[in-house]
């Protein structure tokens, strides 16, 4: 959802239509404001209310509940539609003008910033309305206050919901930058601090709307000084985590997206979050890890080698003569020499030892490559060739064996007497 909302600026420049002309925008402009000021002359000449109440019933006029006429009650849903639909024509038109300036820049990420604020943006203009309405209502006492606050209190969601909206852009956007590509390693980083700053920006936002409902702030923040060391001692695991987390982050032992060892696992990371950390294995299982608990654990990041290792070991008869012996060591050794991404500083091909049941030769070579299947590939054909090349020399390949020497009864009686 959130890739599709951050491309959705793209599809709306492409797609012939979505973004409005000057033309067609000068026509909403001018609808709008004609409409408006119609409704405001015709209002005005009739006389504005007194020309409504003088056509009303007495019960219509009278003061209800909240100390506001009936009847105004009555049409405050008309208002409220009026003001949605006021709020909603400002929204498009305005997210239409900075569509259009951002398409003018060689930048996508406004592009991608301008979709994603659509929706705190259409709050705010709607919020805008109700405010500008609220006169009308003529709301007195607590009413009227409360009415303010609850508005001022939606304008501050509109931008907390906004701030928090362009650091998912603003995040995006650092990770295709050309700074990522030279930061490769503090990449993992960037979705991190992104976590940590939305956190932030709604605690922020959390306490900006309880001071203006009319909450003691400073009640609060010492009701949360005293409350956050038991907090703090209930949430000892969840600290640890935090930590253990900016510890991953930090000393980068693996990003997302890498093959890992855990222990007595291996799976693809998928995310690094604040609490743990989600790994993939092959059986497509999901493992999470606390944070807290894998900054402590053994890793194996597989996806930072250069090269992988061939290590094996090639056990031949005991009939095996030593000219054959000779000729196996240096064919295996040209094999893998003629290999295209063969790392030939260190080619390793040597007689071991005279093993139980076969002249063990030990192999080892590095191949110049990080990609498991490919790696796969360039050791199945090595091997192969490995038995062409025993093969011809005459040899064989030795198998487990045991020689059991039988002693007759006869001998037994002779040594026993």
């Amino acid at each position: 959802m959130r890739d599709q909302e951050l491309t959705m600026a793209h599809s709306l420049s492409d797609r012939s239509g979505s973004v409005p002309q000057e033309g067609q925008f000068g026509a909403l402009v001018v609808l709008a404001c004609a409409a408006l000021s119609a409704a405001g002359c015709a209002y005005v000449l009739l006389g504005g209310d007194a020309w409504l109440q003088a056509r009303l019933p007495a019960n219509l006029a009278q003061p209800s509940l909240w100390g506001v006429p009936r009847w105004r009650l009555l049409l405050s849903p008309v208002v409220l539609l009026i003001a949605w639909a006021v709020g909603y024509l400002l929204s498009r038109l305005s997210r239409g003008v900075l569509l259009r300036l951002a398409l003018r820049t060689d930048n996508r990420w406004d592009e991608a910033l301008v979709a994603r604020i659509g929706a705190p943006l259409t709050l705010f203009w709607l919020l805008l309305s109700i405010y500008l309405l609220l006169p009308w209502m003529e709301l007195a006492g607590i009413f009227h206050s409360w009415a303010h606050r609850i508005s001022r209190a939606g304008f501050l969601l509109a931008l907390f919901w906004g701030l928090s909206r362009s650091l998912d852009v603003a995040g995006h956007a650092i990770s295709e930058s050309g700074w990522a590509r030279l930061h490769a390693g503090t990449l993992s980083l960037v979705p991190l601090a992104a976590r940590i700053a939305k956190v932030a920006i709604w605690v922020l936002g959390v306490v900006d709307l309880l001071s203006e409902l009319g909450y003691p702030i400073a009640s609060l923040i010492a009701g949360l000084g005293i409350g956050g060391l038991a907090v703090a001692l209930a949430a000892q695991k969840t600290v640890e985590n935090l930590f253990g987390a900016f510890s991953i982050g930090a000393d980068q032992p693996f990003r997302e997206g890498d093959f890992v060892r855990v222990e007595d696992f291996v799976g693809t990371v998928e995310v690094i979050g604040l609490r743990s950390t989600k790994i993939r294995t092959l059986d497509r299982t999901l493992i999470g890890v606390p944070s807290g608990k894998l900054a402590e654990m053994r890793l194996e990041s597989y996806s930072a080698r250069d090269r992988l290792r061939l290590a094996c070991n090639v056990g031949l008869v005991y009939s095996t003569t030593p000219a054959q012996l000779r000729s196996v060591l240096t064919e295996l050794e040209l094999v893998l020499r003629a290999q295209p991404k063969i790392w030939s500083e260190a080619v390793v091909v040597r007689f071991k030892e005279f093993g139980d049941s076969s002249l063990n030769i030990e192999v080892m070579a590095w191949f110049q490559t990080a990609d498991w299947a490919e790696f796969q590939l360039i050791r199945q054909e090595v091997l192969l060739q490995f038995m062409d090349v025993v093969s011809r020399a005459g040899s064989s390949f030795a198998f487990p064996t045991r020689t059991v020497h039988l002693v007759p009864e006869s001998s037994l009686a002779r040594s026993d007497g």
